[in-house]
């Protein structure tokens, strides 16, 4: 085959491995898919790596290797906000097509990254950012082109997912499936990203931007983990028919975008209510196609490398038509990118699980009702447990959807009362329906 394409890696962690891996394995296959044969001509890494083709130069001058004429297109996958910048921005100048796996650095600098790339006429991919194998980026931006996206929610973090499915199923604690997931390589040694929700935040901006049209806003989107999720109210939640997951949520109202990541309970009836493990998953609800949901690995060197040679191979169809990409970076022609606002947590909207802890006198529960019902909140299920030796006993209450001010107030409300012994536990509830 006479015809080649030359890719470099910048990266030779799991993911990049993984890709040099695909890319031996199935050579073959993907030549016959291009018309092109396709090679690694160098990658970026700091040490010599002895397993790598001899053929390959080997270097720590990434910018060298972005530049190079034997380059057609740049996989970045070393992480990062800094380094990666650069070297994306430096490779995009000299006109390179670019592949980044980095959803932490298009949640922060995706807008310009993407802006520079139209003004040098190069695509910048991105599949392997958002929900690794699964094509999550290419199903909103070409397969649902034609609807009107009303709202997607999504298990997004593929360790947050672990966590919760281990303590849903088998009642263990959390601190003791985080230790576990470490143990497994599922889970960093500094877990921050992605059990305080970051990690998903920052895939949830560029799902919420290319779903709706509107610039990548990862400062706007309201954050919360799952550190604060006992076992206590996993097990009530269960008992009242519901799995709690930590979701990213992006919903069209009348006044704005709501873009949101917390734990929150769903109907355990839900297929996204039954993704356990590190798997992940997307719903979709848009008209008139109606709820979709797409469903795989989320991480994984195997998992991410399908996605960033996915890219590779729709780069090559642009490069073979010598061509611009017809499909915008953010789904939506630059130019007509909206303005809408982002709703404040102030203004969001959903049912609430609420557990309280109370004396067991006579008269908390109506004095609670009541503050509920002054404030606009309707009541969807009550339930009373009996009350342990200290006296104390909780009660769980689960609300209709309401808007997040209200219950703020309420909250504060509630927790003056003499009977209630601890701050009120909230976790938003969903029900996911069309």
């Amino acid at each position: 085959m006479s015809k080649s394409i030359n890719l470099a890696v910048l990266g030779l962690g799991t993911v990049g491995t993984g890709v040099v891996h695909l890319l031996n394995d199935n050579a073959r296959e993907l030549a016959r898919r291009s018309g092109y044969e396709i090679k690694i001509t160098h990658v970026g890494t700091r040490r010599d790596r002895s397993d790598i083709d001899p053929a390959i130069k080997q270097s720590a001058d990434l910018m060298a290797i972005a530049e190079a004429d034997d380059v057609d297109i740049v996989i970045e996958v070393i992480g990062g906000t800094t380094v990666a910048k650069d070297v994306i921005l430096h490779a995009i100048r000299h006109k390179k097509h670019v592949v980044t796996a980095n959803k932490a650095l298009l949640a922060k600098h995706g807008n310009e990254i993407f802006a520079l790339a139209e003004e040098y006429g190069v695509q910048v991919r991105y599949e392997a950012a958002v929900a690794g194998g699964i094509p999550i980026i290419k199903i909103i931006r070409e397969a649902l082109a034609a609807n009107k996206i009303d709202w997607l929610a999504g298990i997004i973090n593929g360790t947050g997912n672990f966590i919760m499915s281990e303590m849903q199923q088998k009642n263990r604690k959390f601190g003791d499936v985080l230790a576990e997931a470490q143990a497994l390589g599922y889970a960093e040694a500094n877990p921050t990203f992605d059990v305080e929700g970051i990690d998903a935040a920052h895939k949830l901006a560029l799902l919420a931007s290319i779903a709706f049209g509107i610039p990548i806003q990862f400062d706007k989107v309201y954050c919360e983990g799952i550190t604060k999720v006992s076992l206590q109210d996993v097990v009530y939640a269960k008992e009242l028919g519901y799995n709690i997951k930590h979701l990213g949520f992006a919903f069209r109202r009348e006044n704005g975008f709501e873009l949101r990541v917390h734990p929150t309970l769903i109907p355990d009836s839900k297929l996204l209510a039954n993704v356990n493990g590190v798997k992940n998953a997307v719903m979709v609800d848009a008209h008139p196609l109606g709820q979709s949901l797409y469903y795989g690995d989320g991480a994984g060197a195997g998992a991410t490398a399908s996605a960033v040679m996915a890219d590779v191979m729709d780069l090559i169809y642009v490069i073979a038509a010598a061509t611009p990409s017809d499909v915008p970076h953010l789904a939506f022609v630059p130019e007509a990118l909206s303005d809408t606002r982002i709703l404040t947590s102030d203004e969001m909207q959903s049912g609430y699980y609420l557990r309280l802890t109370v004396k067991d006198e006579l008269g908390v529960l109506a004095d609670t009702t009541r503050i509920l019902s002054e404030n606009g909140i309707n009541i969807d299920a009550i339930m009373q447990r009996d009350a342990h030796k200290s006296g104390l006993a909780p009660v769980i209450i689960l609300t209709l959807p309401v808007i997040e001010k209200q219950m703020n107030a309420a909250i504060k409300q509630i927790e003056t009362l003499s009977a209630v012994a601890e701050p009120v536990v909230r976790i938003r509830l969903e029900s996911l329906d069309e």
